[in-house]
């Protein structure tokens, strides 16, 4: 008999203690197995054996990395342990035969003592349950569906293989490797298996993910499709069903824990978990065409199409760190630490590396203004009104400006000065080290874009339509430009132009001197992207929903981009792609010249943040409350 759902344990526990080996038993770094591979690394440890990262001494003159299973016989019963060695052999071969590229390939095997060594191919990556405990916030589903749709593609091959169905039997985070380029590897074939007891009633698999017919001793696909159901909830909900009754998944769904699941996609994972096995999906086929339909998608698209998951989605971020509210502000990076404000009234500094927690500083708005920073300090403006100066290092604040008006405007640091505009129409300069006024110059409306500074010029936008010099030591008018409506985008520099947008559907180039028009260029909508300059080209965003890219002293058309919405984010450019955000929720990433889409990757929300790179990562903000640290 099974577990009757009824006879459950309804609190949860503790995840018990897992048997390790002796310390003694553990091979030290040193040992050479066979007079060939070299032990480098205790990588996991179990009751039954270990995981070792390992060397193959034959290749002398490159590192040839490599991964060791250890498995250690140690029936007390002779003949016991002679069957356990031939079906450990056997399961070898079996497992030689597979040629997947989401399963280690396995070079070697052999026995020493009552020890037998599995060779396998070294995985470089994290599995999932690690990278679900560092991810702060609920992973997104299509990021999940991402993996899960690679899973289902080795488990069919599993199911359907030419010398008979091989069930995977332990699904589970912790058995999927997630490599650099996002693909999946399944580990740990459960060779310890063959050394347990395989009479009928013995358990085989992980407790909460094992289907309750594997309870009874009874393993087959529709095992493997409940753990993959339980693995999937576990992602998209990131609670852990070892530390649930068992079988109780059909009292916590998916969408009662983590809303953002869609109606599709719970649906999948329950009738993956439905009790009894005749009631899941008859194949793992079958499962994996369901997620695509819940995806909207077909096998041809995902396979190759221009909506393929895999190509448009085609990196994982490297970290996700989750605020209290919309990121709507631009991070800036320096020495290893990323800024950045939230509307959750914060400014962040985080670990840039690995998106760890540092300190946050809470002030009494949100803050959509890009941080900028001057030796030790971090500058940026809250819409509590106030300008902040503090300590890069610990956070604590040095001085304060406060202001008439809300500050959205990202403060410029430059000669001992911070030079920035509030909502009461005023451009401030203030002294770095103390906040104390130097001068203020009073607009026509209020100033929300980044000041530039142009040989000793200070040019900005208003929302009043005009384009501002004035002159950076006494903050007289040098000169101003008008357009047909009002600027939030920030001016950029570029071979003696200076380029900025307006919302009266243009971007503009100006004598970087004089201020005098050269040429602008209509959208087909307002531009409250700030414009970026590389190779001779100028590059902005529209809320036509189109990235362009002009070129510099004309303003001719070169290519535009259209995206799935609004583009307010401001692009950033480097070696050769252009970066930037847009209403439809994605980060795109296009190439410079062409303007073809290297790839783009989906957040959860709106992204009027703009992106930045630092150490070959861009970084970003998006109004689904996280922060991104993405690889090239």
């Amino acid at each position: 008999m099974g577990i009757r759902r009824d006879q459950m344990e309804t609190r949860k526990s503790p995840l018990p203690a897992i048997p390790r080996l002796p310390e003694s038993a553990i091979l030290a770094n040193g040992t050479v197995l066979q007079g060939r591979y070299e032990i480098l690394k205790l990588r996991a440890l179990g009751g039954m054996g270990a995981v070792y990262e390992a060397r193959d001494l034959r290749f002398s003159h490159t590192l040839r990395r490599c991964a060791i299973k250890e498995i250690i016989n140690a029936a007390p019963d002779p003949q016991t342990r002679h069957l356990n060695l031939q079906n450990f052999e056997r399961e070898a071969n079996i497992l030689a035969s597979l040629n997947h590229p989401a399963i280690p390939h396995i070079f070697d095997y052999f026995g020493e003592g009552n020890r037998a060594y599995l060779i396998l191919e070294y995985v470089e990556g994290e599995d999932l349950e690690a990278l679900l405990e560092h991810t702060n916030g609920f992973l997104s589903e299509e990021r999940a569906l991402r993996w899960i749709l690679q899973v289902c593609d080795v488990l069919e091959y599993l199911h359907t293989h030419k010398e008979g169905a091989i069930v995977f039997r332990d699904m589970k985070p912790s058995n999927i490797m997630v490599r650099p380029d996002d693909r999946i590897v399944l580990v740990d074939f459960g060779i310890a298996k063959v050394f347990l007891d395989q009479k009928r009633g013995t358990m085989v698999g992980t407790e909460g993910y094992s289907p309750p017919e594997q309870y009874r001793g009874l393993a087959g696909p529709q095992g493997d499709i409940y753990a993959l159901g339980a693995t999937m909830h576990h992602l998209l909900t990131k609670q852990d069903p070892r530390l649930e009754p068992p079988f109780s998944f059909h009292e916590r769904p998916p969408r009662s824990i983590n809303p953002a699941v869609s109606p599709e996609i719970e649906a999948v994972v329950m009738k993956a978990l439905e009790y009894e096995a005749e009631k899941r999906f008859a194949s793992i086929t079958e499962m994996k065409q369901a997620i695509l339909a819940a995806c909207g998608k077909d096998e041809a698209q995902r396979q190759g199409g221009p909506a393929a998951i895999h190509r448009e989605q085609s990196i994982t971020p490297l970290w996700e760190f989750a605020c209290e509210d919309e990121v709507r502000s631009s991070p800036v990076v320096m020495k290893g630490v990323l800024y950045i404000g939230s509307y959750d009234n914060n400014l962040y500094a985080l670990d840039a590396e690995k998106g760890q927690f540092i300190w946050k500083y809470p002030t009494e708005g949100g803050i959509c203004s890009t941080p900028c920073l001057d030796e030790d300090k971090v500058f940026f403006g809250s819409e509590d009104r106030i300008l902040y100066a503090l300590s890069q290092r610990t956070g604590r604040i040095v001085w304060s400006c406060p202001t008439d008006g809300r500050i959205r405007s990202s403060p410029l640091a430059d000669y001992g000065h911070i030079f920035f505009g509030s909502d009461d129409g005023n451009l401030y300069a203030v002294k770095a080290d103390s906040g104390r006024l130097t001068w203020k110059f009073q607009a026509g409306g209020p100033i929300r874009c980044h000041p530039l500074l142009v040989t000793e010029t200070i040019v900005f936008g208003g929302e009043d339509g005009h384009i501002y010099g004035v002159d950076m030591g006494t903050g007289a008018l040098k000169w101003k430009q008008r357009t047909s409506n009002g600027i939030v985008s920030s001016p950029c520099l570029g071979d003696g132009l200076i380029y900025i947008g307006s919302r009266d559907w243009h971007l503009y180039a100006l004598n970087a001197r004089s201020g005098w028009p050269v040429w602008r260029f209509r959208t087909n909508n307002c531009v409250i992207s700030s414009p970026a300059v590389a190779d001779v080209r100028v590059f902005a965003g529209s809320v036509d929903g189109n990235v362009y890219a002009l070129e510099g002293k004309s303003g001719r058309l070169l290519w535009k981009y259209a995206t799935g919405g609004q583009v307010t984010s401001s692009p950033y450019v480097y070696n050769g792609t252009v970066y930037i955000g847009s209403v439809d929720s994605c980060v795109y990433a296009l190439e410079v010249k062409s303007g073809k889409l290297r790839w783009r990757f989906q957040t959860g929300g709106p992204v009027p943040s703009s992106p930045i790179v630092a150490e070959n990562v861009v970084y970003i903000g998006s109004t689904d409350h996280h922060v991104y640290a993405l690889p090239l």
